[in-house]
């Protein structure tokens, strides 16, 4: 069975500019992967060279087994790749309806399904996103994402500047999507033991390197390992462990 989402030697950067190194990833459909790690260590730029909004500068990404074309997120976004940026990159000035309604695919489901989805966003409907408060703005970028249909959902730093009880109630609601939609879902989360417990394999990447992978219940439990990564204390080898 080819899994739905595929890195190959992934390598990312800028220009000659080497962030993040040999990254490797195989998902399935309704996986989610936490991907872990400082600030500094390389998350957005993998993220946002998977959307194809930076080109690779070595490896391969694969989506159903084929090839995505680099540097090219018209290309990403027609494969299935949608990105829900840590700035969210919502239209403030319109509303949550014509936001929804301005990135809704012909084949993909209404803006008035995100309802069942993120309940909240009802008594918001006709209100401007700027309008909105952190969490419903969070919401709306989901959202957003999800009326585009993705066969890849890229979430990076949903929790950025919303307060931890807000987290609590997005982070689950991840594992619910990706169950419902089959979407894998890499997620990008400084809010570390909450990531975990939605997730089904998570890694650390420090300086560019990923240097722990496992199952998230295996590193969930074993907080000492996970420390280490944090603080440089383990190797690229240990990944393969």
């Amino acid at each position: 069975m080819t899994a739905r989402l595929e890195c190959h030697d992934l390598v990312c950067g800028y220009g000659s500019i080497t962030i993040v190194r040999q990254f490797e990833l195989s998902a399935d459909s309704g996986g989610v992967v936490a991907v872990l790690g400082p600030n500094g260590a390389g998350k957005t730029t993998l993220m946002n060279t998977l959307a194809g909004l930076l080109p690779r500068l070595g490896g391969e990404v694969l989506v159903d087994g084929q090839p995505l074309r680099s540097g090219r997120p018209a290309a990403a976004s027609d494969a299935g790749v949608v990105l829900v940026p840590d700035d969210r990159a919502l239209f403030m000035t319109l509303t949550v309806r014509e936001n929804l309604e301005a990135a809704r695919r012909k084949d993909s489901p209404k803006a008035s399904d995100m309802i069942a989805v993120f309940p909240t966003l009802e008594s918001r409907w006709n209100v401007t996103a700027g309008a909105c408060s952190g969490g419903e703005q969070q919401m709306l970028a989901v959202a957003r994402a999800l009326v585009q249909k993705p066969k890849v959902l890229l979430i990076d730093e949903m929790s950025m500047g919303l307060a931890p009880v807000i987290v609590e109630d997005l982070l689950p609601r991840v594992r619910h999507i990706a169950d419902e939609t089959g979407a894998v879902v890499v997620l990008v989360e400084q809010h570390v033991q909450l990531a975990l417990e939605i997730a089904d394999e998570a890694l650390v990447v420090v300086h560019g390197d990923t240097v722990l992978r496992g199952p998230a219940t295996q590193l969930a439990a074993d907080p000492a390992r996970l420390e280490a990564a944090y603080l440089g204390a383990a190797s690229p080898q240990d990944a393969n462990r």
